[in-house]
């Protein structure tokens, strides 16, 4: 089907959405001459494009010619290189610079800083590390914090830190990330891998045999704008014959979803309103259904299958519970209608459904749930494994659905010590800790050293923490609750950050180390993350802007400081490990892609690898389930796991199961008081809380300087805020300012506030107010179960008031207070 770039900006300018890059970003390739100055391409999260520099600046900003689809967040970069938050110079904090590790830790966050050279702060650095192997051991340092970093495989921060600081000596580690913390813990044991980061089933074989596409939770067109790599965007060209076909009546679309979304609208698709927080209820009266009429694919749960018997008492009401999970049972609980229950599965059992969930669904309490009940229903249609059938957990990644070329990328710059080498201080003795602890239980370790909690089928005892290394991360924006994070730091003896912007993650540091931009670097990233469409060449578009340097200049000049700095650099400088990435890479692809010498390739910038052939999830396991056993321990789908039943987990047992929250609206626990529940999903304008220091591009969504709280116009009329008022938003966890954005997407008793936003705290006391808007001062920070211990963000209730008196001077950006 014929792809029509301007019918689907039009689209997506008719639906309501953000709009894409205008036109004058959509213009043909750039020729050298066309204007003064050169143009150099590069790549990022947002996309490739290419960038007019002259007299040492970026002055424009054009899209690179492949990609169809551009985002309009590329009006952000040039604010994100020329940003006033940007860090320049290595920094102290004051009180640490006066007393090193016993300063008042009661003042971490204060803002003051005092300038050093660059020579001071790296001795600064070195002497903390070999203080604390020498005083503690490795059980003190945490050098496991990461993110979705900068672009390229060079300069990618975490490696450079990891394996300079594994140069110097071993650390505590950490497992798991944010995104998608409950999801990759508990899919492994019901269908073999994390999922959340498989490649799907191919668009094109969705497009051609789904009858019924389900998007639980799911909003492509807003996420799919970024990528882990530098993105393509060529999943937009599916999702507008996806409009195309749903148009036409050939495949109905509908989004199970408190809110209307981007997605929704774009696609002109029906909802199904469910209850935050309730999907389970919905989905277990599903299958209720199911199994009632008749519907069910018995002989799929036979042959692919294991445990269907032992969660067939639980959803009849004859195990313990004695509670049958009929479509009116849930209806109570979900808000959808028992009739609309039953119409829903019949039309999912009498079709071609494609199951396709977001990652939202996971971040709450007991988020392993949803995800296992998901496969669950995708086992009783009994189409795992059909083009255009099943299930998928990652659509709205990364162009996750894009067929892959099946070429090798380009290798990253190594995360570990080379092999037969020791670290300078070679003890592993972590004493009675764990040496790895779960990613959002780093804060709780803090707080509780020596506490020892259930993880995944095993034991973790937090070990007790003296000094944390973050670079290119920034884990004062991805953690929940603000305030408690605040007591934790004051925990810490020494906390170093590198990065280019000042993020509350350096504020709340000690030493503060500016790297630069990536678009002051070389460096070269695979087009297309799961796609591989080609290799990209990322060309240096500035110089490092003020003192900063790239990491691998700052981590070579650490290492030098124990004599390690030409182990770790392997006596390469930046080109000369780009050529050598790349020409591993071509001869990787040889001869089924044929690649230039590398200096061909940086004077023109790109190779294309070719499209892929498309694929069906799951179609070898379906084909031969004994020869492509899938890597549960089975070898089947486990509806019932035995391994996690032995666990005894009461918050995560041996099938889904309904567990109420300990905070959900809509009549749940804790609305009375606080009827509101906050949504805080990925933003639309940025990436996570990357693009947020973009002052011109912040402007284009902020409320009066203020991150947006969407808010519904009945809860906006009951409390009388109308669109543009500032607002204060608060729980018992704390409070923040926002700009009220009153909108019909979103029903009564439901908010949104993007994650990323920066946080900006009148103080650095506990309890004190968010100037800008950041979610996670009022998010929970709990467990999703003992299973994953991930992060429950969205388990979270609120109230709202319109703010009164004198508005309060947004601090979360600029640079800090220097003290002479």
């Amino acid at each position: 089907m014929p792809v029509s770039r301007r019918r689907f900006l039009s689209g997506i300018l008719t639906s309501g959405a953000a709009v894409m890059v205008g036109p004058s970003l959509l213009a043909s390739k750039v020729q050298a001459g066309e204007a003064s100055g050169r143009w150099k391409i590069t790549g990022s999260h947002w996309g490739a494009f290419r960038a007019r520099v002259y007299g040492g600046k970026v002055v424009e900003i054009k899209p690179f010619e492949q990609d169809r689809y551009p985002t309009d967040m590329l009006n952000g970069i040039r604010g994100l290189i020329y940003s006033p938050s940007r860090i320049r110079y290595p920094m102290v904090r004051y009180d640490w610079y006066l007393k090193r590790h016993k300063s008042d830790t009661t003042k971490r966050g204060d803002n003051r800083f005092i300038r050093v050279t660059w020579d001071e702060a790296l001795d600064l650095f070195y002497e903390e590390l070999e203080r604390v192997q020498t005083s503690y051991g490795p059980w003190a340092l945490f050098a496991g914090q990461s993110g979705w970093r900068q672009t390229g495989q060079l300069h990618s921060c975490g490696n450079h830190m990891q394996r300079a600081v594994a140069m110097h000596g071993n650390s505590v580690k950490k497992v798991g990330d944010y995104s998608t913390g409950a999801g990759q813990t508990i899919l492994p044991y019901v269908l073999g891998s994390t999922e959340v980061y498989a490649q799907g089933t191919s668009w094109s074989k969705i497009l051609e045999h789904s009858k019924v596409v389900i998007l639980w939770a799911s909003d492509p067109v807003k996420n799919l704008q970024v990528g882990w790599n530098c993105e393509t965007h060529e999943s937009y060209a599916y999702l507008e014959q996806l409009k195309q076909k749903a148009a036409a009546g050939e495949i109905r679309v509908i989004s199970i979803d408190p809110v209307r979304s981007k997605t929704q609208k774009y696609l002109d698709c029906e909802q199904r309103y469910v209850n935050p927080q309730a999907d389970l209820p919905l989905m277990l009266a599903i299958a209720h259904t199911l199994y009632k009429e008749k519907l069910y694919d018995e002989k799929f749960l036979d042959t692919y299958c294991l445990g269907f018997d032992r969660f067939l008492p639980y959803l009849l009401g004859e195990a313990e519970d004695k509670t049958e999970k009929t479509p009116e049972w849930a209806a109570s609980i979900c808000g959808v209608q028992a009739d609309e229950i039953r119409a829903l599965a019949r039309l999912m059992a009498n079709n071609r459904t494609q199951l396709i969930f977001g990652w939202c669904i996971q971040r709450q309490q007991h988020g392993e749930q949803p995800y296992w009940m998901g496969a669950v229903l995708a086992a009783m249609l009994g189409q795992i494994g059909l083009p255009g059938g099943g299930i998928s957990y990652a659509h709205h990644y990364s162009s996750i659905g894009v067929s892959s070329s099946g070429a090798s990328g380009p290798g990253g710059f190594p995360r570990n010590v080379d092999k037969f080498k020791k670290p300078r201080h070679e003890s592993e003795d972590f004493k009675h800790y764990s040496s790895t602890i779960p990613v959002a239980r780093w804060v709780d370790a803090l707080l509780e050293p020596g506490k020892e909690i259930e993880y995944n089928g095993s034991k973790v005892t937090y070990p007790d923490i003296k000094m944390l290394i973050m670079s290119g991360c920034n884990p004062w924006h991805h953690h929940q609750d603000k305030n408690r994070m605040k007591l934790a730091f004051q925990k810490l003896e020494t906390v170093i950050a590198v990065d280019f912007t000042w993020t509350a993650s350096c504020r709340f540091s000690d030493i503060v180390l500016p790297a630069c931009t990536q678009f002051e670097r070389n460096d070269i990233d695979l087009y297309g993350s799961y796609s591989g469409k080609g290799v990209i060449a990322m060309q240096k578009l500035v110089d490092p802007l003020f003192q900063s340097k790239t990491d691998f200049e700052i981590f070579t000049a650490l290492c030098r400081r124990f004599g390690r700095d030409k182990e770790y650099s392997r006596k390469k400088n930046e080109m000369e490990w780009l050529e050598e990435l790349y020409e591993a890479c071509r001869e990787s692809n040889q001869p089924k892609f044929p690649m230039p010498p590398f200096r061909t390739f940086w004077r023109e910038g790109y190779v294309e690898f070719g499209a892929g052939k498309p694929w069906v999830r799951h179609a070898d396991f379906r084909e031969d389930p004994e020869i492509n056993s899938l890597g549960t321990p089975s070898g089947f789908i486990e509806i019932f796991s035995r391994k996690i039943d032995r666990y005894g987990y009461s918050d995560c047992q041996g099938h889904p199961v309904w567990l109420e929250k300990s905070e959900r609206s809509h009549g749940g626990p804790g609305s009375d008081k606080f009827p509101l529940w906050m949504q805080s999903c990925h933003p639309d304008q940025r990436l996570h809380s990357q693009l947020c220091d973009s002052e011109e591009y912040r402007a284009t969504y902020t409320v009066q300087g203020r991150e947006p709280v969407y808010i519904s116009p009945q809860d906006a009329k009951a409390r009388e805020i109308e669109d543009g008022d500032l607002v204060r938003v608060y729980n018992e966890r704390g409070q923040l300012l926002a700009g009220a954005r009153v909108s019909d997407d979103y029903p009564e008793g439901v908010i949104r506030i993007q994650e990323g936003a920066w946080y900006g705290p009148v103080d650095e006391t506990i309890g004190a107010l968010d100037t800008y808007g950041d979610p996670n001062t009022l998010t929970q920070d709990i467990g999703t179960s003992r299973l994953a211990q991930a992060v429950s963000a969205n388990t979270c209730l609120v109230e709202i008031e319109k703010y009164s008196g004198q508005a309060t001077a947004v601090t979360a950006f600029g640079g800090p207070e220097e003290t002479a």
